[in-house]
């Protein structure tokens, strides 16, 4: 999922979808729609084997065979052609489209404004535009399992090194490595942190090249943000921590534990809108807390019994402070840096 540099202002993307100011949320699909599978559309840069795009075409997937949604999709689709492939399932009478906008936000923007008898819902670094009603965002803030997931690479680490391989460094990355990475420091202070980036959502052959690096510098835990790291991992004998989904079962000697992004409350809750006619300009990240059900850290299959338990502890009362409301999750969209 190839990214483009964060340029663009907050000013400059109001500028550019200014002609949708007088568009209305009652234009949008209304309860005509209620009892019927609504046709939704998922459009992604990349395969949707890719972890972040695999998330959202499950929840797709689990909505269609409820009978909520009829979805189709289109994978690998370039930035540079991602607005005619929006403009094609608007023409086609889809009333919802997904997808993530990151490469080409200004563009998208407009697309959406010339169809604003169609909801949209996007995965975005910027927030939504109250001037481009039928335009929602999301992101998956699933730092609170990231916290608590690095509360166990903590306690596993025998060298106090930790290495992290992500994609590419934007808040959608950074804020899972930084929570990762303070639930580590709880329990040991004296943690180092190796941190790379690879430049890419989905290559699996360079983060592996870059995990191996890391190990060859003494990590012995290794924070898979991106395929290819816990392959690394394995090969070399070390621990992997998941990201986004849960591979333990593929790496049951590695992969101790993951935080697992669950789509289905954001979709859900765009489908619900969009049939009510309530769609609207909105930021639907926060069905990624763990309070909505949206983030969880996955059972830990076969290290099961091997974490200690008094850390196991420390993530059980976390978790529950984290849902009660009594403990928060710093959220940091700063770049991570190697210790």
């Amino acid at each position: 999922m190839t990214r483009k540099p964060r340029h663009l202002t907050r000013r400059a993307l109001i500028g550019t979808t200014a002609a949708g100011a007088m568009l209305t949320t009652a234009m949008l699909p209304g309860a005509l729609f209620a009892d019927e599978p609504l046709r939704v559309a998922g459009i992604y840069t990349v395969p949707v084997e890719q972890q972040w795009v695999s998330r959202i075409h499950l929840a797709a997937e689990t909505a269609q065979a409820r009978g909520d949604i009829a979805y189709t999709f289109t994978e690998n689709v370039s930035n540079t052609d991602y607005p005619r492939v929006m403009r094609e399932y608007a023409e086609a009478g889809v009333k919802l489209i997904i997808g993530e906008v990151f490469g080409v936000e200004q563009e998208a923007r407009e697309v959406a404004a010339e169809y604003p008898n169609v909801a949209f819902l996007m995965g975005s670094s910027f927030l939504d535009d109250a001037a481009l009603p039928n335009f929602a965002v999301f992101d998956n803030y699933i730092h609170d399992a990231a916290y608590l997931s690095g509360l166990i690479a903590g306690a596993m680490t025998e060298s106090a090194n930790i290495g992290m391989v992500g994609g590419f460094p934007i808040p959608e990355v950074n804020r899972l490595m930084h929570a990762f990475m303070a639930g580590a420091r709880e329990v040991n202070p004296e943690i180092r942190f190796q941190v790379a980036f690879i430049g890419s959502w989905f290559d699996p052959p360079r983060a592996k090249e870059t995990a191996f690096g890391m190990i060859e510098a003494g990590a012995d835990v290794m924070y898979a943000e991106r395929f290819g790291v816990s392959d690394a991992a394995q090969e070399r004998g070390v621990l992997a921590i998941g990201n986004v989904i849960d591979t333990q079962a593929d790496y049951p000697d590695t992969v101790v534990a993951s935080a697992i992004w669950h789509f289905e409350p954001t979709l859900d809750t765009a489908v619900a809108a969009v049939k009510a006619g309530d769609f609207k300009a909105d930021n639907y990240g926060i069905y990624s807390y763990m309070i909505h059900g949206g983030s969880s850290l996955a059972p830990l299959g076969t290290f099961e019994g091997r974490v200690p338990s008094k850390i196991m502890d420390l993530v059980a009362q976390r978790r529950q402070e984290i849902l009660d409301g009594t403990f928060e999750v710093e959220i940091n969209d700063d770049e991570p840096r190697s210790s």
